[in-house]
């Protein structure tokens, strides 16, 4: 029992004396997608809001692929010293039923460090769509079955998911359609190739805001606020009780780094989530900064293992699967 309790000692001031002098060189915030994409963009606004709270500088390093999963193993198999972290979305939660084989355990592989914001979606159609509310683009979709074409940005995206579980939830199959990126999928849905999408507001708010779409509804559990969405139903409550997805972002770093070190950058973190530039900037993009007990490690990573829980059984319903 003293040996035990003397390793645990020399364990707990080990890790103090790591994080006395952290961060002493620069630290690599890896993001699993390309440059100029939304995950990219939220790293780069929290890199600078972490910047001095921290007192060090953060370097972005975007390693895209494999749907978010070559970035991600990356930092897994990093030094756990505090100086790789990765800045992911809700992949973190949908690789596992998406990907045969990975590399990496996304509930076990990583430190938790905080749930950064979450950007909600919008339900939205070709313009020429005759329906004027989501009451009659039910009653559409009901007459059309198996007539119906459900844009995406390619497996694993966001709008990708939330048209899962949109099809899931109304128990009607779709034709989907993927895309290279949202940008083609939303180009030819307004010159109307496809009828549906649903896709995150970072992409879609100026479009419903110049009238190039129609827009139905948004998946969050409550109306938004912003000019361009506040006159939006949700899903609920237009009548698909419980829906409510959005696209999250969380900080991690690699397993068996010190607990002061974690400790260090979970205040880092939550000093920028308070940040107010941080905030507007968040807000431009259409995202929600978090302000609940999920920017502290324990709930960031009950909240993953809850929507890991909750895309699984919808993925592999819908028999997607990517090698």
């Amino acid at each position: 029992m003293k040996q035990t309790m003397t390793a645990l000692a020399l364990a707990a001031v080990a890790s103090t004396v790591a994080a006395q002098g952290y961060p002493e060189k620069p630290i690599t915030l890896v993001v699993p997608f390309t440059a100029g994409g939304p995950t990219d963009k939220v790293a780069r606004d929290l890199a600078e809001a972490m910047r001095k709270p921290l007192g060090g500088q953060i370097i972005i390093e975007n390693t895209a692929g494999a749907g978010g999963t070559l970035g991600a193993t990356k930092v897994s198999k990093a030094s756990a010293d505090g100086y790789t972290l990765l800045l992911t979305h809700v992949a973190m939660a949908t690789a596992p039923a998406l990907y045969r084989t990975m590399q990496y355990k996304g509930l076990e592989d990583f430190e938790y460090l905080g749930l950064v914001n979450e950007v909600p979606m919008t339900l939205i159609a070709r313009p020429s769509m005759a329906a004027g509310n989501y009451a009659e683009l039910s009653k559409w979709i009901d007459a059309n079955k198996g007539k119906i074409n459900l844009a995406n940005a390619g497996l694993g995206s966001a709008s990708h998911l939330c048209g899962l579980l949109f099809q899931n939830t109304l128990k009607v199959d779709m034709t989907t359609v993927p895309y290279k990126g949202t940008g083609p999928a939303i180009t030819d849905l307004i010159g109307g190739q496809v009828d549906l999408m649903c896709d995150q507001t970072t992409n879609t708010t100026s479009q419903i805001a110049s009238g190039k779409v129609k827009a139905y509804a948004v998946t969050t559990s409550k109306r938004l606020g912003t000019e361009a969405l506040k006159n939006l139903p949700t899903l609920d409550e237009a009548g698909l009780k419980g829906f409510n997805v959005t696209i999250w972002h969380g900080l991690y770093a690699p397993k068996g780094t010190p607990k002061a070190v974690v400790d260090k950058l979970n205040t880092a973190l939550k000093a920028a989530l308070k940040d107010a530039d941080f905030h507007k900037r968040q807000e431009a993009l259409g995202a929600v900064v978090v302000s609940d007990a999920r920017m502290n490690p324990a709930e960031h990573k009950k909240f993953v293992e809850a929507e890991t829980a909750k895309w699984g059984p919808v993925i592999k319903a819908a028999g997607v699967y990517a090698d």
